[in-house]
Order: structure tokens, then C-alpha cells, then sequence
């Protein structure tokens, strides 16, 4: 099973099919554990079989353009309307990325989305597990869709 395209592929769908924005995926890294700087977080976690989180990190400035897309709103701050729209678009990721682990439906359980946004915060890198990272590019900002997992035996 292939994560890395799983993610590409998800996000790419998700953001033509419902946010109504083209983008476009970078190359896959792995964040290193330094703070995030007036972004928000939507972070799904899993447990089961597979156990971990799958969050999107926007800084924002493309927060409030992403979510008013979505939308059909304008929003200018992060506000409620747009702190639902990011976990919102949380979910539907981890909802994919569930059907590709758990293609049976009982073997992962998916978390309700937490949120994390303001000046400065750190999302925490779970321990023994895969990271991966994936950049995505709009017009006029940029965002990530990280990965952090393990399977049990």
C-alpha cells in the first residue's frame, strides 16, 4: 500500500470535489518538531489496528481562503465557521485514508477532530511511528497533510 500517493490522491479529490480549489503536491518529507506560527491543525487520531493521527496544517492566511472556498463564505479570520470547516476537511481525509487500512471498517477507529490554531503551537510527533509529510501548493498559499503511523501485530 502506497501512503504517500494514498494522501496525494485523497487531498487532490477532497480539494477539486468539495473545496473547489486546484492544487498541486510537492515531495514528501518528514516535519521536524518545530513550532507552527499562526497556522491551524485539523488532527484525526487512529486506533486499532493502526494507530496514529493524520492532520492538515494551514497557515492562516490560506486557512481563511481554503474554508471560504469550501464554504461558499467570505472568511477573514479563523473564526468558528472556519475552525469547522478544517476539521471538517480532516475527517474526510482520515475517512479515506481508513478505507484504504481498513477496507473492512472494523479495524480502525477514527478520533472526532481536534483542533489546534494561534501564534505559536507544536503538534507532537508520536513516537515509533511512520511520519510522513506531504506539501500541497494552491495559487495563493501552500499547506500540509501529515501522516504519523504504526501497525500493531
Amino acid at each position: 500500500m502506497n501512503l504517500i500517493q494514498t494522501i496525494i490522491d485523497s487531498t487532490t479529490e477532497i480539494f477539486s470535489n468539495m473545496v473547489m480549489l486546484g492544487i498541486t503536491a510537492g515531495l514528501p518529507f518528514e516535519r521536524k518538531d518545530e513550532p507552527f506560527n499562526d497556522w491551524i491543525s485539523g488532527i484525526i487520531y487512529l486506533e486499532g489496528k493502526h494507530k496514529g493521527s493524520l492532520a492538515i496544517h494551514l497557515p492562516c492566511q490560506t486557512a481563511t481562503l481554503v474554508t471560504g472556498s469550501y464554504l461558499d463564505l467570505e472568511i477573514e479570520e479563523i473564526d468558528d465557521d472556519a475552525c469547522d470547516a478544517v476539521g471538517e476537511l480532516a475527517n474526510m481525509l482520515a475517512g479515506n485514508l481508513k478505507s484504504v487500512l481498513d477496507p473492512g471498517g472494523s479495524d480502525v477507529q477514527l478520533s472526532l477532530p481536534s483542533l489546534l490554531f494561534g501564534e505559536e503551537y507544536i503538534v507532537d510527533r508520536l513516537p515509533n511511528t511512520t511520519k510522513i509529510t506531504v506539501p500541497f501548493y494552491l495559487d495563493d498559499g501552500d499547506f500540509l497533510v501529515e501522516l504519523q503511523l504504526r501497525t500493531e501485530s
